[in-house]
């Protein structure tokens, strides 16, 4: 006779399959889910157990047996340049075999969701196969390229790089995206002043007007962190070694955390070292299934063939709410101050920031990149309720674009892995896009890792890092969508407030003061 439990499945496994909104890929994708978390989880000490039935750490729902890393960053040079003994492909020799091995390879290429979320640093992989082409065949190809992936591959954490070169590959990219205007794939420009040309970041800041993108990552700080040309940035913002990845992601709540501190020393000399040690015994009891127990690194051709290299994958030390929990413990203290518009809260911020960044950089882990996690500054998911991103600043409360950038800028240093803050600008920045390149420069003048902005009015629109498109969430709940992210941003909608963020209009006494 069934179980409650199993009864509990069956009912669960009913419901995905008689989804009138559900694709049937969709429905395959969630009952997939279902089965995998039928099994145990890893097994983990009673207090880390404990911290993660009480919400205080997060595992992202990856799975109770994580059978593949989270995020995979193929050495996709390689690939084109040998093809694959597995899919038995021999390498490119044109810009039409670069772009058909590429578009195979995706499809084998895993990760949390299913999908690809790194397709490479595609302008650097590209432009050597363009050969005697013209401009106009190269866009003719890339156009029709940009529509496949987003059509066979719809996912808004699919995630492709281009930048810091100038090359017809690059300008291609940029003039589909603002075309096209897809949620997939999401893009990060790479920037660096000593490569990138004014006109190519004016192109990338009108890219931005049109559709809100690309992200702008600033390229010497992770050079200094993984080596040039050998990190992307993939999902949300997650920066990782290339030819490696992301093994686990879990996530601390500092909101939590400081609801269970009697004072701010407190939270600094105990709650906050206790808990960050409850996420290490996690992410060493998932990653030890992962690479004991999954077969993944033993079996994937992916490490057969050197695509991928399982010594450069890295857990990700993720942490969010930071915002909640410097209010928190300004109440405590009997401090009358908010995160992101006092100085001494904003202090107390950085401190955090500080002394996590410590934590992962001292304690050792069992299976990482240089046996370390990396710190990650977590940019919500679509259930969160009450907290805030990483150490973004509150939705509704920010200030001017100027004060925004120097109050977060000071965590950027510390997130090794990623850090994202998104600006809403007013859509006059449409008329002005030279204003958004002065602000990025000002931005990483301060020490900003990464620059974002969305553009009010636009209809493509960052949510926590992933795109959506508005009018996708106002018809979802009758029709679904055939992107299998929209309904994360249609709960993210409902549950998060990312539409209250206020769009702010920069103004040339602002980049003044920014010093520009």
């Amino acid at each position: 006779m069934p179980t409650s439990c199993e009864n509990a499945l069956q009912r669960r496994c009913q419901q995905i399959v008689t989804s009138p909104t559900l694709s049937p890929e969709q429905k395959r994708h969630f009952l997939a889910l279902e089965a995998e978390n039928v099994l145990p989880a890893p097994a983990l000490p009673a207090d880390a157990r404990m911290a993660l039935e009480d919400g205080v750490i997060c595992d992202m729902f990856e799975g109770h047996a994580p059978f593949k890393p989270r995020y995979v960053l193929p050495d996709y040079a390689r690939f084109l340049a040998q093809g694959s003994e597995w899919l038995e492909l021999e390498g490119a020799q044109d810009l039409d075999d670069a772009l058909s091995l590429l578009t195979i390879l995706y499809h084998h290429v895993p990760s949390v969701t299913s999908m690809p979320v790194y397709l490479g640093q595609l302008d650097t992989l590209l432009q050597p196969f363009v050969r005697i082409l013209t401009q106009e065949e190269i866009d003719i190809r890339l156009k029709r390229f940009w529509r496949y992936l987003d059509r066979t591959l719809p996912d808004a954490f699919m995630h492709a790089n281009i930048g810091p070169e100038d090359t017809p590959i690059t300008r291609a990219i940029l003039r589909a995206d603002a075309e096209l205007k897809q949620v997939s794939p999401n893009l990060t420009f790479i920037y660096d002043p000593e490569i990138t040309p004014d006109s190519l970041l004016l192109n990338v800041a009108q890219n931005i007007c049109e559709c809100s993108k690309p992200h702008v990552a600033n390229g010497p700080i992770n050079d200094r962190i993984f080596t040039k040309g050998q990190y992307g940035i993939v999902s949300c913002y997650n920066s990782l070694p290339l030819a490696g990845g992301g093994s686990t992601l879990v996530r601390l709540n500092l909101k939590a955390v400081a609801e269970r501190s009697q004072s701010v020393e407190d939270f600094f000399s105990r709650t906050l070292p206790y808990y960050c040690q409850q996420q290490i015994a996690i992410i060493n009891a998932r990653c030890e299934f992962l690479y004991q127990q999954s077969q993944f690194f033993e079996s994937s051709f992916l490490v057969k063939e050197g695509l991928i290299d399982p010594q450069r994958f890295v857990p990700m030390f993720g942490i969010y709410a930071l915002a909640e929990a410097v209010n928190i413990l300004c109440e405590k203290a009997g401090i009358v101050a908010r995160y992101g518009n006092n100085d001494e809260a904003n202090k107390l911020g950085y401190r955090i920031s500080t002394q996590l960044a410590d934590f992962v950089e001292n304690t050792p882990v069992k299976y990482g990149w240089k046996n370390r996690a990396m710190l990650h500054a977590q940019s919500g998911i679509s259930s969160d309720s009450g907290t805030t991103p990483g150490a973004r600043l509150p939705y509704g409360e920010e200030p001017d674009p100027i004060t925004h950038l120097q109050t977060v800028a000071p965590h950027h240093a510390h997130y090794q892995a990623g850090i994202s803050d998104i600006l809403t600008l007013d859509q006059t920045i449409k008329n002005n896009p030279q204003a958004l390149v002065q602000l990025c420069l000002g931005a990483f003048k301060v020490g900003m890792r990464e620059f974002t902005a969305n553009v009010c009015g636009n209809d493509l629109v960052r949510v926590t890092g992933y795109m959506v498109r508005l009018s996708d969430l106002q018809k979802y709940r009758e029709e679904g969508s055939r992107i299998n992210t929209t309904w994360l941003g249609e709960e993210a909608a409902r549950n998060t407030r990312i539409l209250e963020r206020q769009p702010r209009v920069i103004s040339h006494e602002q980049q003044m003061r920014f010093g520009q």
